[in-house]
């Protein structure tokens, strides 16, 4: 206890708590979160950080805190000079949020009992129609050092816990938008972060875009500064884990074996009726100065993808259409037997059984670069579609914040590589797939980034296609969560492997 001479009733009478908060704009809707902050005898002393208003709630306890207070590194690092209570509660939008005041004795019970840096909660959001959803959080761990990294509303962190870390580790740098990504990156070295698995809180929607819409944030123009200062700070903190790779690769081994054709485009599918024709006819009227073919891995369909593909390929030598021998498969299955297979060409090139090709020339553009045999892996850039093939926003995905220096590290903040994926079938054949229906292809690129370089090819050779039956295209909580674990957990399985290659033991 950091009071032992109180009980633990006379414990939670004592202000040991600083809140800092983010809203846009302080409104009468916003009030009661501040009274109950205000009201509470556990809080010392309130930042309020608001972009646009000058209205100061009446409390004494409130003090105005500049902008952005959580992105500036020096402004964080001011901020947090000031504080002289055990703990502090960052609550990055206060906008819309309901907390009963249960919650605040709740976290500082959980942070006491844990000994955590941080303690964070599930919560509960109020959609527009007024409905009430939960939103389940995700444990955290070695490989959760993405930026986008959902910690709820509420994080409770040990302010001695945070000065031993910047002791440590270094003050923030001066930054305009990472400073608190680079605090709790440097706090998870040596401090535990607990997730607290209870809905302590209640938050009217924000952002009402769906997880498809929102999984390309990244990559838009207007945030090209700040992906930079974070690829900045995720470098250095992987630098401090020993997993930092510098650009330095092996050469690709020789080739030994003989292939029936130059390359092979893999198509696995499983009841893709309505475009799955469309996707094998792209891949056929490629363009090229090489003999190729495409082999589509057909996953047991059942809604006549089967049939359709069965008569295409009468006709068709190039259309080599497979029945797995297993009914095991993912998506990765799919690709392990499509590599394997006789007909496969030395070169793999992916395309999904609901995409196309968006120009003649795409497959050729990725072969030429495999062909230099100075990449394992190629991959291009694509354009985001419609079911009718119109542009939507945002438009071309081109991952132009990969650099050949830094990009294998960057890999491990970010969530994937782009589209699409060329490579070299001999050494796909000795590293496999995972046998996963969801990053599959991240896991293998992580996998062959850490030993040999990643071409790319920026130019949209691509169209990938949303519409109502994609995989991707709007995602309940409780599958998106699935899909950020099990890549987080990917990236700790990478760190550690490149721990291990470093000499760094974990």
């Amino acid at each position: 206890m950091l009071y032992p001479d109180f009980s633990i009733e006379e414990y939670y009478l004592v202000a040991i708590l600083t809140v800092i908060l983010q809203m846009p704009d302080i409104r009468d809707s916003d009030e009661p979160v501040l009274r109950l902050l205000s009201d509470s005898p556990l809080v010392k002393t309130i930042w309020i950080s608001s972009r646009t208003s000058t209205r100061q709630p009446a409390s004494p306890k409130c003090r105005t805190a500049p902008p952005a207070v959580l992105n500036s590194g020096d402004t964080l690092n001011a901020l947090l000079d000031r504080i002289d209570t055990p703990w502090l509660l960052i609550i990055p939008d206060a906008q819309g949020l309901d907390i009963p005041p249960s919650s605040l004795e709740r976290l500082l019970e959980v942070g006491e009992l844990t000994g955590a840096g941080l303690v964070y909660a599930d919560f509960r959001e109020r959609g527009i129609d007024g409905r009430l959803t939960d939103h389940p959080l995700l444990d955290y761990q070695l490989g959760s050092i993405r930026d986008t990294f959902d910690f709820g509303p509420l994080m409770l962190f040990s302010v001695p816990a945070i000065s031993q870390a910047l002791d440590s580790r270094g003050a923030i740098p001066s930054l305009d938008a990472a400073g608190l990504y680079d605090l709790r990156l440097k706090l998870s070295l040596n401090s535990a972060f607990f997730h607290l698995p209870e809905f302590l809180c209640t938050r009217t929607e924000i952002d009402a875009r769906s997880s498809g819409e929102k999984l390309f944030d990244y990559v838009r123009l207007d945030q090209q500064k700040i992906q930079r200062e974070m690829e900045t700070v995720a470098t250095a903190h992987l630098q401090r884990l020993g997993a930092c790779l510098a650009p330095e690769f092996e050469a690709l081994p020789p080739s030994r074996q003989d292939f029936p054709v130059e390359a092979s485009v893999i198509i696995p599918v499983r009841n893709r009726r309505r475009t799955i024709l469309e996707a094998v006819d792209s891949a056929l009227s490629q363009k090229t100065d090489f003999s190729f073919n495409v082999i589509v891995v057909d996953n047991f369909s059942s809604d006549g993808t089967s049939e359709l593909l069965a008569e295409r390929a009468k006709d068709c030598p190039a259309l080599k259409h497979r029945l797995p021998e297993r009914n095991d498969l993912d998506i990765g299955g799919c690709w392990n037997a499509a590599i394997q297979d006789n007909a496969c060409g030395r070169y793999a090139v992916q395309l999904d059984s609901d995409d196309l090709y968006s120009r003649p020339d795409a497959l050729q553009q990725m072969v030429d670069l495999l062909r230099t045999d100075r990449y394992a892996m190629v991959v291009g850039a694509y354009t985001l579609v419609n079911e009718h093939l119109e542009e939507i926003p945002p438009g071309l995905i081109d991952h132009r914040e990969w650099t050949p220096e830094n990009g294998r590290n960057n890999a491990l903040r970010i969530n994937g590589l782009g589209a699409p994926r060329a490579f070299s079938t001999e050494l796909l054949r000795k590293t496999g797939f995972l046998n996963v229906g969801y990053g599959e292809d991240y896991a293998l690129a992580l996998r062959l980034s850490r030993q040999y370089e990643i071409g790319r090819i920026y130019e949209s050779l691509y169209l990938c296609r949303r519409w109502t039956d994609n995989t991707d295209a709007a995602l309940p909580i409780e599958k998106s969560n699935r899909n950020d674990f099990f890549k987080d957990r990917i990236r700790t399985l990478e760190i550690l492997a490149r721990q291990q290659q470093n000499g760094r033991l974990p």
